[in-house]
């Protein structure tokens, strides 16, 4: 098929650790993959090209924020999220859940949806499995997450086991919702893009394999695992992508949402993850802390003021290959927007470079030995 609606592949695999390709009609996602956040229909501090040119094959956009600024129902008379940011790579859009419950002050769950008031002006919205669908189509999203609750880190099981049934009765509506199409622009949505159920159930092993066998009985092109990287710290994700990935179709892509720092994309690769989104990269550039082969640096340290090396020595991305960290911690602590820039595009390069690289090394099957190297210069004290 030319233009694929979707379809996954595996084209090498080392322990759990896969490498693929998904193939969409807006073109081909390399995995594993690291999607950049472009929250408001933009990544931050980046222009789409710079976004293309690190790396990036695909970008996530979300529901919440784009549904209350500028609204889908405009993007969609402007021809859609693609051509309104100038984006024409694919794009996925995640439901909307996770804000309404972090953002907004005064929510109110119930059986129908999240009832929430703008964190922007206090502006009174309902936010459903059907409402979301809709959102995301009127978007024209390539790839759409289905409406969940996020379990939040510390609950009992039994609050647990009420948020993941609930999560999947939306995961049901939200299928059915996205199936049905829609008499809006891009109408055609179901035949053109994907949907991805969302796995819930905390850290329970026995809540998650019962909320995975329910997403399977309803039938995704992918799976998310959700309500991870909520808090619970490295080691407790790490024990729960154990076994939380194993009970998702081999067949179909594994995306751990909202993560994260390099070496929790590492060790998620290893546990058998294909796809990643975090706000880390252009966050931290923001706020003057550069991601690289040898750990995090901030370069508002005094240390960097008269510093001629680039940011990372073994990094070839514009910045690196241009200025020095002298240059960059002058602007960073000037508070120069150039500085917010250009920390941000290192950031983003380093991203993609880590996730090529561990599709290379799957490729080659030595993907182990990536994975002691790389923490053994990452994570050195």
């Amino acid at each position: 098929m030319t233009n694929p609606r979707f379809s996954f592949s595996i084209a090498a695999t080392d322990g759990k650790a896969r490498t693929g390709a998904i193939a969409m009609r807006r073109g081909e996602i390399r995995t594993p993959a690291f999607m950049p956040v472009g929250t408001a229909a933009t990544v931050k501090a980046m222009r789409p090209a710079e976004v293309r040119a690190a790396g990036a094959d695909i970008i996530l956009g979300n529901t919440y924020h784009l549904m209350l600024r500028p609204g889908a129902e405009r993007v969609a008379r402007l021809g859609g999220l693609h051509g309104f940011m100038g984006w024409d790579r694919p794009i996925l859009t995640d439901s909307g859940g996770y804000q309404v419950m972090s953002l907004s002050a005064l929510t109110k769950l119930s059986e129908e949806g999240v009832a929430f008031s703008s964190h922007i002006d206090g502006s009174k919205h309902m936010l459903t499995p059907e409402r979301s669908m809709e959102i995301q189509r009127l978007l024209d999203s390539d790839i759409v997450m289905a409406f969940d609750e996020c379990t939040r880190n510390g609950c009992t099981r039994d609050e647990a086991a009420k948020s993941m049934e609930r999560s999947m009765r939306w995961a049901k509506r939200s299928r059915d919702a996205f199936d049905a199409g829609g008499k809006h622009a891009a109408q055609d949505h179901p035949e053109r893009a994907a949907l991805f159920g969302i796995q819930q159930g905390s850290l329970d092993e026995g809540l998650r394999r019962e909320s995975a066998q329910k997403l399977i009985e309803i039938g995704f092109d992918g799976y998310a695992v959700g309500g991870l990287a909520v808090g619970e710290g490295q080691d407790a994700m790490f024990a729960t992508l154990d076994f939380a990935p194993d009970m998702l179709p081999a067949d179909r892509p594994r995306y751990l949402m909202g993560v994260g720092k390099p070496d929790d994309i590492v060790g998620a690769v290893e546990r058998g993850i294909d796809m990643f989104d975090c706000v880390l990269p252009t966050r931290s550039g923001r706020n003057g802390q550069a991601f690289t082969w040898q750990g995090p640096l901030n370069i508002r340290n005094a240390k960097f003021a008269e510093d001629k090396a680039p940011l990372d020595p073994r990094c070839d991305c514009p910045v690196c290959v241009t200025w020095g960290r002298a240059y960059l911690h002058h602007l960073v602590k000037a508070g120069e927007m150039l500085g917010a820039m250009l920390m941000t595009q290192h950031n983003i390069h380093f991203y993609q470079a880590l996730m090529q690289a561990t599709r290379s090394a799957i490729e080659q099957g030595r993907f182990a030995s990536f994975v002691s190297e790389f923490r053994r210069d990452y994570l050195r004290r």
